[in-house]
């Protein structure tokens, strides 16, 4: 994918990964976003190479928890 269709969905998915954070952890948007942006996670999400923007948002879900839980995460094998 090219860099500028890349940047133009990654609000998409940020934002449906936001959702979610604000409706499991009871926080505001604001929150969210803070937490988020600050993960080891958005930076791999960031990056159109890594493809973690091929996950659902429950995956992401589910490696931003356990960011949040242990400091780290593993992503799963392809």
């Amino acid at each position: 994918m090219n860099k500028e269709k890349f940047q133009a969905l990654l609000p998409i998915f940020v934002s449906a990964l936001i959702k979610k954070i604000i409706e499991q952890k009871k926080m505001s948007q604001e929150e969210a976003l803070s937490l988020f942006y600050n993960s080891k996670l958005y930076i791999l999400l960031d990056d159109e190479q890594t493809k973690v923007w091929h996950y659902s948002t429950e995956k992401l879900y589910h490696l931003f928890e356990e960011e949040m839980n242990t400091g780290k995460f593993e992503l799963p094998e392809c």
